[in-house]
């Protein structure tokens, strides 16, 4: 998926898929009781890593991933069922948004 915009010093902003997948960790997180800071050190990454994750300003690596979810203590899938989820909801929010004109 192409990026949404690129900020003023060129870098990407973030891409939907990001978004949602960070989002998708945010609320894992946030269902074990965990700050940043102890999914963090749980899985051996720096807590602003995970905040820029969460942002969906990092695109993770596959390593990025497995560790981040046995820090949660999940199986990855179910943190990339969470994400396929979240991520097709908002494509239906889209496909009934375009189809009422692009209004809201």
């Amino acid at each position: 998926m192409p990026v949404i915009r690129s900020s003023k010093r060129g870098r990407p902003l973030q891409s939907a898929e990001l978004g949602v997948l960070g989002a998708a960790v945010r609320e894992t997180r946030a269902r074990r009781q965990l700050s940043q800071e102890g999914l963090g050190f749980a899985a051996r990454m720096h807590r602003n890593y995970v905040g820029a994750i969460e942002r969906g300003e990092i695109n993770p690596t596959w390593r990025v991933l497995r560790k981040l979810a046995s820090g949660l203590d999940v199986p990855l899938s179910e943190l990339i069922a969470l994400f396929e989820q979240r991520f097709g909801e908002g494509a239906s929010r889209r496909r009934r948004s375009s189809s009422r004109g692009g209004r809201r």
